[in-house]
């Protein structure tokens, strides 16, 4: 049994990957390249601007068109919206579940929040959630502690008597930090060069469903 159930959110509470692609490949077709297969960009949505612009773009911080690439990438991710973007499947009966049962889920995102919050209304999840901790309500973003015990402390629970969902091994490293339980979503973003398995997670989860599975109901 658990007080609370948190959740990562692209590539675990929502697919945004195909909104996240077309994004990408407008920006590739602004810069005289071609598109890119969406199955190609996928395994990197979970990775934020740098892991898309790594892949469309075969760049990193630290190189001189970086900054003004990744300013052009969120500006048109946001005039586009959120179109393509929905719940996995089986995750709004799990959030249904969850919310019948008297358990409160919250989500903790390295998206900021002007992007988390139009994404939220679109879904009708907004005022559902217990809590939502985007990457700039905290001085810090995951794989620190700081969001996870945030949400926590915004829904009244302890840590320990959470479980965190993500698909990111930055997930695992911030809920383990703080004590908490981390089950890795085998359904999101997991690219060719992982290695879920060395992350040391608590569990496996391969749909949102199996979570109930894991929670003993």
């Amino acid at each position: 049994m658990v007080d609370a159930v948190l959740f990562d959110l692209d590539g675990t509470l929502v697919d945004t990957a195909p909104d996240l692609a077309h994004a990408l490949n407008q920006l590739r077709q602004m810069h005289g390249l071609i598109e890119m297969p969406f199955e190609l960009i996928r395994p990197y949505a979970s990775h934020g601007t740098q892991g898309l612009l790594q892949i469309g773009f075969s760049i990193a911080p630290g190189h001189p068109a970086f900054a003004e690439l990744r300013s052009e990438y969120l500006s048109l991710f946001q005039d586009n919206g959120n179109p393509y973007s929905q719940l996995f499947p089986g995750m709004m009966e799990l959030l249904d579940e969850l919310e019948t049962r008297g358990i409160p889920w919250g989500i903790v995102t390295n998206k900021p929040g002007y992007l988390t919050q139009p994404l939220l209304e679109s879904l009708g999840l907004d005022e559902r959630a217990s809590s939502v901790v985007s990457g700039d309500s905290c001085l810090h973003t995951k794989p620190h502690p700081e969001p996870l015990l945030t949400a926590c402390r915004e829904i009244g629970v302890l840590p320990s008597t959470c479980v965190y969902i993500g698909d990111a091994e930055r997930d695992i490293t911030a809920a383990h930090a703080c004590g908490m339980p981390a089950l890795v979503a085998e359904y999101g973003y997991i690219g060719p060069n992982d290695q879920p398995l060395s992350w040391l997670a608590d569990g496996f989860i391969q749909t949102p469903a199996a979570l109930l599975e894991y929670l003993g109901y």
